[in-house]
């Protein structure tokens, strides 16, 4: 291919790059049914109930079944739900894997954009972007519903349509950057309407455009049009279910931040997962080396790779090389292309790490790391073969010190979830309550749709917070004039008693069942009585 029509070699994928895209997409896929069925903490407790509840009007008629995920945008989780109960699950496992796999096609745009033209590229470039597909985290999450590797198609997207389009927004008219801007922010934006957790994302996007080349104008006005194509994903995706939120709770995040929106129906506390959140500056500073020798610092997910924080260290050493080394005639890299993949990764760091801290929610991140490390070693004053020989042996150690964590994972058979149930007499005047901390909300698609499901004690609401929600519910478990059932995790039963008798209820032990399924429990399931008859 020749390299007249664009400063990236040619604006055309040939036929061969096409068919390596294809390749690693339809390998993804593969690799994903092979693995089974997700069965994480997180699927069994929200992302096979949310979609459910949204697509069935459940909202009020079931209480916090998910904890606060029970009130999590369901957008995200309604496409594989559907695809998932219509279809054998080899098929939406595959399809999962394939939208996971896609992450290979901005990868490999980026790494076609960034490096050097020359005769070895047609073999580095598609090492490259491989290699960005292969972390600890990114294998370990294949085939699973955390979704922050499907996400990552698009907030890499975003980043690509910089890269990519850099001359246009540096040479091309004001109307033409504003175009390419508002496209990528738009497609962020999306990603942060899906899950909010992709925010930082957004704000390494702007960071990527306003350091391309250009005047103030040109700078400032495709800032401006980046947000205001991030603004519009957002709504897309977000605006629907904010407004429902604030309708239905007084809070649009809900439960959220509630110390700010004051809804009554939750206490006056941010609900945040903080626990990863560091407290000082050096604890920031050092934090990607901290969670690259120990990945308990950053996450609940097990996982080896040192892949974040090598690209951390070579990038502040590229620092100082660029300000007071010589420099490099032939770099491996293109400058203008590397900027804003810097500018990108170190405005998304530090948001992140300001708000989340999570490793899991830059898993962008971590496929990006590889190309991050190509382009700080390409710009250092060395020669080529000394630039190669470095990335090699920098890879391979990388890829020695790169373990996956793989989840439990369920069969490929079918239905997806499959629950068998003890006999419910009279489900048309039944209740069911849960109780405990363990994540029970994919049952619920199982059951008889006409019983309400009432969690009465776990992470949102508890007998005695005192919160409206928990007001509300003690209202209607006494109001109800019919059976009343407990489904609970055999381990959590004793907390369980608890709440119940907070509630005035017991468990009718001896005429306890239970429920199994295929990617949890087996589950108690026990009637319970009144423990007098005047309850109010």
């Amino acid at each position: 291919m020749t390299s007249n029509r664009s400063p990236d070699r040619a604006r055309w994928l040939a036929p061969q790059e096409v068919l390596f895209l294809a390749a690693v997409i339809l390998g993804w896929a593969i690799l994903v049914i092979s693995l089974g069925k997700d069965t994480s903490w997180d699927f069994r407790n929200y992302h096979w109930y949310a979609p459910y509840a949204f697509l069935n009007h459940r909202m009020g008629f079931d209480i916090a079944v998910a904890h606060q995920a029970t009130y999590y945008n369901p957008l995200l989780d309604i496409p594989f739900y559907l695809l998932a109960t219509h279809v054998p699950s080899w098929i939406a496992l595959g399809v999962m894997g394939a939208v996971q796999g896609a992450n290979i096609i901005p990868l490999y745009l980026i790494a076609r954009a960034v490096l050097r033209d020359s005769t070895d590229n047609w073999i580095l470039t598609p090492l490259l972007a491989l290699f960005c597909m292969c972390g600890g985290l990114t294998l370990g999450l294949a085939g699973t519903t955390y979704y922050d590797n499907v996400l990552s198609v698009l907030t890499l997207s975003s980043l690509a349509i910089v890269v990519t389009q850099r001359e246009r927004l540096t040479n091309g008219t004001i109307r033409q950057g504003i175009v390419v801007a508002l496209i990528g922010g738009l497609v962020v934006g999306c990603a942060v309407g899906l899950k909010l957790p992709q925010a930082p994302f957004a704000l390494g996007y702007a960071g990527a455009l306003a350091i391309v080349r250009g005047s103030w104008k040109q700078r400032v006005t495709r800032v401006l049009a980046g947000g205001v194509g991030g603004v519009i994903g957002l709504a897309l995706f977000s605006g629907y279910w904010w407004l429902t939120m604030y309708h239905v709770t007084g809070n649009p995040l809900f439960p959220y931040f509630n110390q700010f929106f004051d809804s009554p129906l939750a206490l006056d506390a941010s609900y945040r997962d903080m626990r990863f959140l560091p407290r000082t500056w050096p604890h920031r500073l050092l934090y990607p080396l901290l969670f690259t020798l120990d990945w308990r610092v950053a996450d609940d997910l097990g996982y080896a790779d040192i892949r974040v924080g090598l690209a951390y260290v070579l990038s502040l050493a590229t620092i100082p090389v660029l300000l007071f080394a010589r420099r490099n005639r032939e770099p491996l890299v293109k400058p203008d292309a590397a900027a804003p993949l810097f500018a990108f990764a170190a405005v998304t760091y530090i948001a992140w790490i300001s708000v989340f801290a999570i490793y899991r929610y830059i898993l962008a991140l971590e496929m990006l790391a590889p190309v991050l490390i190509t382009c700080a070693i390409g710009l250092w004053p060395l020669s080529r073969r000394v630039q190669l020989t470095a990335l090699g042996v920098l890879a391979v150690l990388a890829a020695a010190c790169t373990r996956p964590e793989w989840l439990e994972r369920a069969p490929v058979t079918n239905p997806y979830v499959q629950v068998k149930l003890p006999p419910i007499p009279d489900p048309d005047h039944t209740m069911i309550l849960m109780a405990g901390e363990a994540p029970m909300g994919y049952l619920v698609p199982s059951l008889p749709h006409q019983i309400p499901i009432l969690r009465i004690d776990g992470w949102m609401i508890t007998p005695e917070d005192g919160s409206r929600l928990t007001a509300s519910t003690k209202r209607r478990v006494h109001a109800f004039h019919g059976e009343i059932y407990l489904i609970a995790e055999e381990y959590e039963i004793g907390r369980a008693t608890e709440a119940l008798a907070d509630y005035g209820l017991r468990i009718r032990y001896l005429d306890c069942r239970q429920i199994e399924a295929n990617l949890g429990g087996p589950y108690k399931f026990c009637p319970v009585e009144r423990l007098t008859e005047n309850q109010p």
